[in-house]
C-alpha cells in the first residue's frame, strides 16, 4: 500500500491539495495509479478541501486514530512547532501516512510543503 499523508490550513482548496499530492508522487517518481489512499489526522476529518480531493482522486480518505499516530511518531522524519501545537504530531502528514500503512511502514522521504498544505508518502514494509 502506498499512502498519502496530510496536513493543512484550514479552509484548504482541494485543488491545492491534489496539486500537493501530485508534487510529492513526482518528487518520488510515481504516478497517482501508485497511490492506494488519502491519510490525515483526526482534527482534519471535517476539512472539505481534503474530503473533496480524496473523492477527485477516488481514493479512500483515512483518518488515523490518535494511537496509531503515537505509534508512528517515531518513525516521523520532521519537525513543525505548528504540528506539535494543532495535533501532538512533529508532522502531521508524515504521521497519518506512516499510521495508515501500519507498524511497519516507512516514509519514501521527508513531507513536502506546498500552499498550505503538507503532503508525506508512505508504503507499507515488512519487519527489517
Amino acid at each position: 500500500m502506498i499512502c498519502a499523508g496530510l496536513g493543512s490550513r484550514s479552509g484548504v482548496k482541494a485543488e491545492v491539495v491534489v496539486e500537493a499530492v501530485d508534487a510529492a508522487l513526482a518528487h518520488h517518481g510515481l504516478g497517482r495509479d501508485a497511490l492506494d489512499a488519502l491519510a490525515t489526522v483526526a482534527r482534519k476529518n471535517n476539512e472539505m478541501g481534503l474530503r473533496e480531493a480524496a473523492s477527485r482522486l477516488g481514493l479512500p480518505l483515512i483518518v488515523a486514530t490518535p494511537d496509531a499516530l503515537r505509534q508512528a511518531e517515531p518513525r516521523c522524519l520532521t519537525t513543525s512547532r505548528a504540528s506539535l501545537a494543532a495535533t501532538r504530531t512533529s508532522s502531521a502528514s508524515e504521521a497519518a501516512a506512516l499510521a495508515a500503512c501500519g507498524e511497519h511502514g516507512r516514509l519514501l522521504g521527508p513531507r513536502l510543503a506546498h500552499h498550505g498544505v503538507t503532503c508525506a508518502i508512505a508504503k507499507t514494509g515488512s519487519p527489517s
